[in-house]
């Protein structure tokens, strides 16, 4: 070890200007079109929305995750089943719906760890990868 100090989470409850950050997964699927399509599709999303964290894509579905600050889940929830069609034009996004969307606290995030029901649980922040 390189005696550098855990990952710790840090509470940020006492100051009212700061809303929480959530850990977002969104899951969208549709028509069949050409991997690179989406793949670049993709990489141009990562570059309009802040946070994004990593995609992974098929022929006929895609995940993203992402970090969103909003006042509560139900919040984060509402942005996150926006965000597709919000960038369908300018990203050149498939006309996808969305199937799924996962919303976790920090805390539950880092919980989790390396390893959620024996699937790398922590994707390297950037990346976009086919399934």
């Amino acid at each position: 070890m390189d005696g550098a100090e855990p990952l710790r989470v840090v509470d940020t409850s006492d100051q009212p200007d700061r809303r929480p950050m959530w850990h977002i997964t969104l899951t969208v699927a549709g028509t069949a079109v050409p991997e690179p399509e989406i793949r670049g599709a993709l990489e141009r999303l990562s570059e309009e929305h802040p946070f994004l964290l990593s995609g992974r894509y098929a022929s006929d579905r895609a995940e993203v995750r992402y970090w969103e600050e909003a006042s509560d889940v139900a919040a984060a929830l509402r942005m996150a089943v926006l965000l597709w069609d919000e960038h369908v034009a300018s990203a050149q996004l498939p006309r996808w719906r969305v199937v799924g969307v996962e919303v976790v606290d920090r805390e539950t995030f880092h919980r989790r760890g390396r390893f959620v029901h024996e699937q790398p649980g922590l994707v390297a922040t950037g990346r976009v990868t086919p399934f």
